[in-house]
């Protein structure tokens, strides 16, 4: 039987992270890949029985929500074979902004999802996002972050319209006083787009993180 396929597209990268740990841990969903695109958004595609996609979309805007990210999803229940070709994007290099553009987990999707979904049992240690729009507010947000609680930079992507996110790892505790610290710096200096803590992140959000070079 074809799998149903799931698209949320969110404004923001860190909400989109945040949609995507919340699907993974509502429903046996596979994510196909996520693409970015010139508007500020993150568009994720997942797939799964339909009951299973329709409880992941579900969790997933409800945590775009709770970041304060404007979303919009659909569901394909069948998808056409012919359609899956302009709907999923090989791994595209942008020379304009000097990065990729889609993003592929390195593991492939759970197509049936027959099994359950393996949580990073073994990563102990907790994310955190601060995603602004403006330079100048994310590099303040980020050394205000790195003062006030032990956790470390791993990673870092910027979207169309000026989005910048940066991720930290460490501890659940220091993660959310890093990140609470963050948040206030930010104010007076740009648009704050999301703050947000994922105690025990998702296989496919480690596996999609932006990495530092």
């Amino acid at each position: 039987m074809t799998p149903a396929l799931g698209i949320l597209e969110i404004q923001g990268l860190a909400p989109t992270l945040a949609a995507i740990d919340a699907m993974e841990k509502a429903a046996r969903i596979g994510v196909v890949q996520c693409e970015l695109n010139d508007l500020l958004g993150v568009v994720t595609k997942i797939v799964g029985p339909t009951a299973a996609v329709e409880a992941a979309l579900a969790a997933g805007q409800a945590a775009a929500t709770q970041c304060g990210a404007p979303s919009v999803k659909a569901i394909l229940r069948r998808p056409d074979p012919e359609a899956r070709k302009a709907i999923e994007s090989p791994p595209t290099f942008n020379p304009l902004i000097q990065q990729e553009v889609v993003f592929i987990p390195h593991d492939s999707p759970r197509e049936h999802a027959s099994e359950e979904p393996t949580m990073a049992a073994e990563n102990a240690l907790a994310l955190g996002f601060i995603e602004t729009q403006g330079f100048t507010a994310v590099f303040e947000a980020i050394d205000t972050a790195c003062k006030a609680a032990n956790v470390q930079v791993v990673g870092k992507e910027k979207l169309g319209g000026g989005y910048i996110a940066v991720i930290v790892q460490g501890e659940l505790s220091a993660v959310r006083a890093a990140i609470d610290a963050g948040r206030q710096r930010v104010e007076g200096l740009g648009k704050l787009i999301a703050a947000h803590v994922v105690a025990r992140p998702s296989p496919s959000v480690l596996a999609l993180l932006p990495r530092l070079s």
